[in-house]
């Protein structure tokens, strides 16, 4: 009975409610778009930082176990070291390793490719190293999907002469975009657990003022990122160093690159007119976008919202798309760069195909034939007669 009655006493509660108009169920607190303040006002509006490797795939030119061999078997779950291990969930009691085929000859390049599936705002890219570091490894990024690769970051303790690179170079104004070369991973120890961390906006001059630096929001956007170990580290010991050949003979110089975490700390890229990205209708990660913008990227404006150029949101401004103003009596405007001028940029919207007997840029005025009802508003349909 209690039960029963507690239901009946919910359902008086709820009939109550609805009959003043307000609906129980709504009443939970919606949580605020960051991407407005408490007035409505819009502000920029950022997506979470995070890992964007993790649970992504890994292209790796080389990885051990077919054929099978004495450390690294593709086909038992104990002693396979896929690609798939690099961009997993790893903690310090379960480190997974992928690992690369036993290395024989030179040139020994093996090459890492992950795909972030849209263009990502990269900060850092780290890799933690199950064998010693590579002697001699490189970074690159992609802006379109893989189709060209520019240079991040090398490492070598031979610039020089592996990359053509100097090991001491400073970042300028003018070469912000400048990938550089450091010797500084390059010590034997730790021989396992070593670490590459490559930092995109460390030392250069416009971070400070990221906001308005087109060229380092360029320099930091990615849709893929490449990793290629040129050179491993030769030494008699432990880590990347088999202590038998794999094929049976007695002692070997071969070796192998491990790695058990590949990671890319970013943000989705949405130009600051998103506070998050989702999977679209097709499965594609895009923003979610506010401000009246659209695309992937938040990257352009809504079709009739051509008021004011595109802009990306700062800290001080959010740029918001402004509608034309037809006087609801165009669907469709563009935009004139000259207009805007003149208006003290404030406005540079011309109104298309306008209906309702009105013409001008903003529909405002009777065409040739018709005269203005001065009795309606010119937002009527039948301002002009």
């Amino acid at each position: 009975m209690d039960s029963l009655a507690g239901m009946c006493l919910l359902l008086t509660l709820c009939r109550l409610d609805f009959s003043q108009g307000v609906n129980p169920f709504a009443m939970q607190q919606i949580p605020p778009d960051p991407c407005y303040d408490e007035k409505g006002a819009p502000r920029r509006c950022i997506p979470e930082f995070v890992n964007a490797a993790f649970g992504k795939d890994v292209q790796a030119s080389s990885t051990c176990g077919k054929p099978a061999t004495r450390h690294c078997d593709s086909s038992d779950p104990r002693r396979a070291h896929p690609a798939s291990y690099l961009t997993d969930l790893n903690t310090a009691a379960n480190m997974t390793c992928w690992r690369s085929e036993t290395l024989h000859h030179s040139p020994q390049n093996v090459s890492l490719t992950l795909s972030l599936a849209k263009k990502f705002e990269v900060i850092y890219v780290s890799l933690q190293f199950c064998s010693p570091r590579p002697e001699s490894a490189a970074v690159f990024k992609s802006m379109d999907y893989g189709k060209s690769w520019v240079p991040y970051q090398y490492y070598s303790s031979q610039c020089r002469k592996i990359y053509g690179k100097p090991n001491k170079a400073t970042v300028t104004k003018q070469n912000e975009q400048e990938a550089l070369c450091t010797d500084g991973h390059t010590d034997l120890y730790p021989l396992t657990g070593g670490l590459i961390a490559f930092s995109t906006l460390d030392g250069r001059p416009s971070a400070q003022d990221f906001d308005n630096s087109p060229v380092l929001q360029d320099w930091v956007t990615a849709t893929d990122i490449r990793v290629i170990f040129s050179r491993p580290h030769h030494f008699r010991e432990l880590g990347g160093r088999d202590h038998e050949d794999e094929d049976g003979g007695g002692s070997s110089s071969s070796y192998y690159y491990a790695v058990g975490e590949f990671q890319v700390g970013g943000r989705c890229k949405c130009n600051g007119h998103a506070s998050r990205c989702v999977k679209d209708k097709e499965g594609k990660l895009v923003c979610d976008c506010k401000h009246n913008t659209e695309g992937p990227e938040c990257d352009r404006c809504k079709p009739f919202h051509y008021d004011r150029p595109w802009q990306r949101a700062t800290a001080r401004e959010a740029n918001e798309c402004l509608a034309c103003n037809c006087n609801l009596h165009a669907r469709r405007c563009r935009f004139n760069m000259e207009l805007y001028k003149l208006s003290g940029r404030k406005s540079g919207g011309v109104c298309l195909n306008c209906r309702h007997n009105t013409a001008g840029r903003h529909c405002h005025y009777c065409k040739e034939g018709f005269y203005r009802d001065v009795n309606k508003a010119i937002t009527d349909r039948k301002a002009c007669r």
